[in-house]
């Protein structure tokens, strides 16, 4: 039966989603497209500083289908941009913070129903936090305050 079911899910293929957040520059399109060979970005435009004081954060989504040695993978890459790029970013994580949560929920509920034969699972499996080297750091930036880092 094991083998069954390996040789079933390599047909069928595999999905995965990474999400990326961070400030503007630090280097997550860089990483991605060199992890995956390819230039997910190449038709992004890069915003100003006078852009990006009021830029709040938004949720892209690329999906790109991989094939190794006969191994299909669903690719899904989760973009942030904007994310710590405004002066005042004490909210910035509550848009992937909603962006996670409603991914997992919609999986439970598609999970629960009848039809779970075609299950798009589009949760987050994981997410880059890119740290910019200058600045407030780790605490600062998520809203952790005195006492609690």
């Amino acid at each position: 039966m094991p083998n069954q079911v390996h040789r079933k899910t390599v047909k069928k293929g595999f999905t995965f989603t990474l999400m990326v957040a961070g400030e503007t520059g630090l280097g997550k399109s860089t990483l991605i497209n060199s992890l995956f060979l390819t230039d997910l970005y190449r038709d992004r435009k890069v915003p100003n500083a006078e852009e990006r004081i009021g830029q709040t954060v938004d949720i892209i989504k690329h999906t790109i289908g991989i094939e190794e040695k006969g191994i299909k993978l669903r690719l899904s890459i989760i973009d942030t941009p904007g994310f710590g790029d405004a002066v005042n970013n004490t909210a910035s994580w509550k848009h992937v913070e909603d962006y996670i949560d409603q991914q997992f929920e919609q999986y439970f509920r598609d999970e629960s129903g009848l039809n779970r034969k075609n299950i798009q699972d589009n949760r987050v499996h994981c997410l880059l936090y890119f740290i910019s080297p200058f600045g407030h750091g780790f605490a600062h930036r998520c809203g952790v305050h005195e006492g609690f880092a």
